[in-house]
């Protein structure tokens, strides 16, 4: 990005045209990386240039909002935002039913029972005894709910019944003296992702790893382990359901 020092933007120039164009251009590439990463888990009546322009929305909300003062690189910054306009672009849209997304909390809310319950990663057996379904039943569940086990930061901690609560993004960018008795920084945040993802079983773990930070794709993923696409996706899911529980812990209580 020539002759932009972003952390040096002046509230005027971050108003001009012409930077935010370049700014845009210099993006552009990550944006078109991003929804395509999220494409890859959506039905294909889904358009692709909607997810992007999204995320250019994203990204000058991005602009706009940016805080050098917090310490957190812009890219970071704007990949959050950029990944949050996306999903937001996608909840508009309404394409995940909401008994769909009823179905997924249901699973999300007995992993956390479970395991709080239990000091451990649940078993499939277990779950499902706890959902009162059989084995078939709950992996037909998790296939069902694939659709919505995408996990992203800036998604936590909003709920529909209360739309004035914060997400945990919000929570990293806010001033420390809003927050006198619970400071959250990117770093604590990652040791907290770091940690939830720690825990899983080693499946759900290898899946997460290849997945998010290999960048294979889940047939991809499905040669390396010997396992069907359909399983691999399936075993996505479960971590993601698992992952999203304990985040929303996390929340919860950053939030007392």
């Amino acid at each position: 990005m020539q002759n932009i020092a972003f952390p040096a933007l002046t509230e005027e120039q971050k108003l001009n045209p012409k930077v935010r164009a370049q700014v845009i251009t210099e993006f552009s590439p990550l944006i078109k990386y991003i929804a395509s990463r999220i494409a890859m888990r959506l039905p294909p009546h889904i358009d692709i240039h909607d997810l992007i322009n999204a995320g250019v929305i994203g990204l000058i909300d991005a602009i706009e909002k940016f805080d050098a003062s917090k310490q957190i690189q812009f890219k970071t910054y704007a990949e959050f935002r950029i990944r949050g306009a996306i999903l937001d672009e996608l909840r508009a849209m309404d394409w995940v039913p909401r008994s769909v997304r009823q179905k997924a909390r249901k699973v999300e809310d007995a992993y956390a029972r479970l395991e709080c319950a239990l000091g451990r990663p649940a078993s499939d057996e277990e779950v499902a005894r706890e959902l009162d379904v059989d084995l078939d039943s709950f992996y037909k569940l998790l296939s069902d709910t694939a659709s919505v086990s995408l996990l992203s930061l800036d998604d936590l901690g909003e709920e529909d019944s209360d739309p004035s609560r914060k997400n945990l993004l919000e929570y990293i960018m806010q001033d420390e003296k809003d927050l006198p008795s619970h400071k959250i920084n990117l770093s604590e945040v990652r040791d907290m992702v770091a940690r939830a993802i720690g825990s899983l079983p080693e499946k759900e773990r290898m899946v997460i790893s290849l997945y998010y930070y290999d960048e294979l794709t889940m047939k991809e993923i499905g040669h390396v382990l010997k396992f069907t696409e359909s399983r691999v996706s399936q075993i996505h899911t479960k971590a993601i359901l698992r992952l999203r529980s304990k985040m929303q812990k996390i929340l919860k209580e950053i939030q007392r």
